[in-house]
């Protein structure tokens, strides 16, 4: 996951905490929780209770939360306990809700869905499953023996039940969550195990034969030496041309593993902005084809599509991102391709130069005879990268050369001359 996502996805849902931070949220999501425990508190401030019932009331409610604190958070953080003190721990919480709900009042019935909720996240399926239901049967059980609180059963039960199989989904997701990133992992791994393989297989397939050519004719230049110098210095020669063309062919098969394309890293950039939560707005003409734009142009303009895009999720801070291509003329008459990305985050300080990124980029627009152009936004706020390619003239298409012809010979089988005839003005 990027710094930007992280950042937008501070709870680190499925994944351990990394920073005493991120702990600290994780904990106000189990802590914010404890407000449905306003029952019993309330009911121990007030004094309703005798001496004894509130030294047992806050005795158990402070052991109840530091136990259910205990396991959902290690669980949450991915430092659970064993499996059987887990268990413990969970029916230890159940005997004391079902403790405190019998001796103090229907105000402590909350308790069991603290229980449910515990059973649901760190429990197995196959458990939790029975659990649930149990544990909201012995809510039911303990509330029906106050009978003023009878009809109200239900606000207890029903809370109860669904919040502890919807944390059973909930920890479902996390699961689905946690097996998905680590296939997007693998797969990202065997992409490049495979790029690896492929480039290498290309690689031998385009030097082995040169290579092997290489070493006999220097075995037979060797031979030629003493006697034949002349023929010698011919397969030296040979080497030579054999051995440019190689190097011609691994730049080549290089160039071409290196060269980005424009369509595949506007998916890459769909699935990056889309990952760290920033609305993207892609022009159509970038889904179209792109005519007039050359293999090195087109990969330019991807290399600076890729370096916005990383700029836009890792330093802008932005929620919305724009995506544009056009064509513009210069006043020379030469017509350039720009690409446009556009956010509304903070964008880099004024004093501030260009990094490692935007430089390497500028000096690769300059070898394609573009231009890298940065500033403000157009609305004001926000950050605005313009790269600039130049577009191949367009060529006279063959009707539009031809109709010049067509309307000379029209007007010489007519009797005119190839100007206007004076007497068509009268």
């Amino acid at each position: 996951m990027t710094e930007a996502g992280t950042e937008r996805n501070p709870v680190m849902i499925g994944s351990p905490p990394r920073n005493r931070r991120q702990a600290m949220i994780k904990s106000l999501w189990i802590v914010i929780w404890f407000l449905y425990l306003s029952g019993p508190v309330g009911q121990l401030i007030e004094g309703e209770l005798s001496a004894r019932g509130e030294a047992l009331g806050w005795t158990g409610l402070s052991v109840f939360i530091a136990v259910y604190f205990a396991v959902v958070f290690r669980h949450m953080t991915h430092a659970p306990l064993g499996g059987t003190v887990v268990r413990a721990m969970v029916a230890f919480l159940a005997v004391l809700a079902g403790l405190l709900s019998w001796t103090l009042g229907p105000n402590w019935l909350v308790l069991f869905t603290f229980v449910c909720v515990a059973c649901a996240v760190t429990l197995p399926f196959r458990m939790s499953r029975w659990a649930i239901p149990a544990l909201t049967a012995a809510l039911v059980a303990i509330g029906m023996r106050y009978e003023h609180t009878r009809i109200y059963l239900f606000a207890y039960a029903l809370p109860c039940l669904l919040s502890g199989f919807a944390m059973v989904g909930v920890q479902h997701l996390i699961r689905t969550t946690a097996q998905l990133r680590e296939a997007r992992e693998e797969v990202a791994r065997l992409a490049a195990n495979d790029e690896r393989l492929r480039l290498a297989r290309d690689l031998h397939d385009l030097l082995g034969h040169s290579l092997s050519l290489i070493t006999l004719k220097s075995e037979l230049a060797g031979r030629m030496l003493p006697d034949k110098p002349a023929e010698a210095a011919q397969q030296v020669a040979d080497i030579e041309r054999v051995g440019r063309q190689a190097l011609v062919d691994v730049r080549e098969a290089v160039t071409g593993y290196r060269r980005p394309r424009l369509a595949v890293e506007l998916a890459g950039a769909r699935a990056a902005l889309r990952t760290a939560g920033v609305e993207l707005t892609v022009d159509p003409a970038l889904d179209g084809e792109h005519r007039g734009l050359a293999a090195d142009e087109e990969s330019a303009l991807a290399w600076a599509l890729r370096e916005a895009v990383t700029n836009v999720i890792r330093h802008s801070g932005a929620r919305r991102c724009e995506l544009l291509l056009t064509e513009e003329w210069e006043a020379d008459e030469r017509r350039f391709c720009c690409l446009a990305v556009l956010d509304d985050g903070a964008g880099p300080p004024r004093a501030q130069h260009d990094g490692n990124g935007l430089s390497g980029l500028r000096e690769r627009l300059v070898l394609a005879a573009g231009r890298l152009e940065t500033g403000p936004a157009p609305r004001g706020r926000g950050f605005a990268l313009r790269a600039y390619v130049p577009l191949a003239a367009p060529a006279p298409s063959a009707s539009a050369a031809s109709a010049p012809e067509e309307i000379r010979g029209t007007g010489e089988a007519m009797g005119r001359g190839p100007g206007p005839d004076p007497s068509d003005r009268a």
